[in-house]
C-alpha cells in the first residue's frame, strides 16, 4: 500500500471541525533553521519549492506562521462539512513508482537546465533521489540512498543542511552561476 491509500484511510477516520483541525495544525512546528535554508536560496537567486506528500492545509499554515513565502505542492485536505474531511491528490500520477499522493518525480521532469537538489526524509523521495543532482538525506531516505548506492549527503537538521548546501554550491562555483537551481524540500 502506498501513502495515497494509507492517507485516505487515515483522513476518513478524522473527526474534527475546521476550528479543531486548525488548532491541531497550529501545534506543528517547523525546523527553526528552515528559514535560513530558504534565505540561502533566495540570496543566491535560486528557487526553493516545497513538494510534500503531506497536507496543503498544514504546510500553508506552518509557512505562513513562520513568514516563509515559498511555493508548495501537496495533497489537498478538503472540508466536507461538520467534522468530516476528504483528501484529494492534485499532483498524483497513476504510474507513480512510490504510490504517493504527490508524485515528486514529475517535478523533476522537463527541467534539463536546472540544478535539482532534493532535501528529503521519506519513502516518497526514493524515486526523485535517483534523478537529483544533490540529495541531502535523513531517516528512511538516508537508509535508501545507502542501500542502493545513490550519492547523497547525510544531514540531521536544516542548520546542518544549510552549511552542507552552501559548501556544495561553492564547490560548483561557476556552474551554479550559469544555471538556475531548484531545491525540492520534502516532508
Amino acid at each position: 500500500m502506498g501513502s495515497r491509500e494509507c492517507m485516505v484511510r487515515q483522513i476518513d477516520l478524522v473527526r474534527a471541525t475546521p476550528a479543531e483541525m486548525d488548532a491541531f495544525i497550529r501545534t506543528v512546528d517547523i525546523d527553526r533553521d528552515f528559514r535560513s535554508f530558504a534565505d540561502l536560496f533566495r540570496r543566491l537567486g535560486h528557487t526553493l519549492v516545497v513538494v510534500s506528500d503531506g497536507l496543503d492545509r498544514t504546510i500553508r499554515t506552518v509557512l505562513d506562521r513562520n513568514d516563509i513565502n515559498v511555493p508548495y505542492f501537496a495533497n489537498h485536505l478538503q472540508w466536507r462539512g461538520d467534522d468530516r474531511w476528504r483528501l484529494t491528490f492534485p499532483h498524483a500520477k497513476s504510474d507513480c513508482a512510490a504510490l504517493s499522493g504527490n508524485c515528486k518525480c514529475s517535478f523533476a521532469e522537463g527541467r534539463p537546465s536546472e540544478l535539482n537538489i532534493l532535501v528529503g526524509d521519506g519513502r516518497s523521495d526514493f524515486c526523485l533521489a535517483g534523478r537529483a543532482d544533490l540529495v541531502l538525506a535523513k531517516s528512511s531516505l538516508l537508509k535508501h540512498c545507502r542501500n542502493t548506492g545513490l550519492p547523497h549527503i547525510a544531514f540531521e537538521n536544516f542548520s546542518e543542511a544549510t552549511k552542507l548546501l552552501a559548501g556544495w554550491l561553492e564547490e560548483r562555483g561557476t556552474v551554479v552561476r550559469d544555471q538556475s537551481a531548484r531545491a525540492v524540500e520534502t516532508k
